[in-house]
């Protein structure tokens, strides 16, 4: 399977430049919960170095891990689309250095400039896209009884 689309590869380089003005570093521990299923998504964050493990929780099992991020992935994507509320969960599984960024102003500028703001719906949606695959395909893995069918 392949990997979302980094920010590198998702956006010409003046949106890429426009959007990075807006980050702050930040770094996490190991077993940080960056955000919980269905809480508030008010930011999001491409993955410097580290890795991070997106879960979704089971009613009565541990959450099952979806997918793991890494460097130049995008971290939370239910901050750009109402109710801006998270679909999965988010733990550091090592070490993580992150670029932050803050929804609010991120979705202003979106409004603001409306080729930047497609170019970052497009890249969000491609993301959103592969990690509906990601999660079908895992919990194929996990519940069915023959698995995803996956080579």
């Amino acid at each position: 399977m392949t990997s979302s689309p980094t920010v590198t590869a998702a956006l010409p380089a003046e949106h890429r430049a426009r959007l990075m003005s807006l980050a702050r570093e930040v770094c996490f521990d190991v077993g940080t919960r960056l955000f919980e299923e269905g809480r508030h998504a008010d930011r999001f964050w491409i993955i410097k170095t580290g890795t991070v493990a997106l879960d979704l929780h089971v009613p009565g099992r541990r959450a099952a891990v979806i997918e793991s991020l890494g460097h130049g992935e995008l971290v939370g994507w239910s901050w750009h689309f109402p109710p801006h509320l998270w679909h999965l969960g988010a733990e550091a599984t090592s070490p993580v250095r992150a670029y932050e960024f803050d929804a609010a102003t991120v979705r202003s500028l979106c409004e603001q400039d409306p080729r930047f703001g497609c170019a970052v719906a497009v890249w969000v949606g491609r993301v959103v896209a592969d990690r509906l695959h990601a999660t079908r395909v895992r919990l194929l893995d996990l519940y069915a009884p023959y698995g995803s069918g996956r080579a």
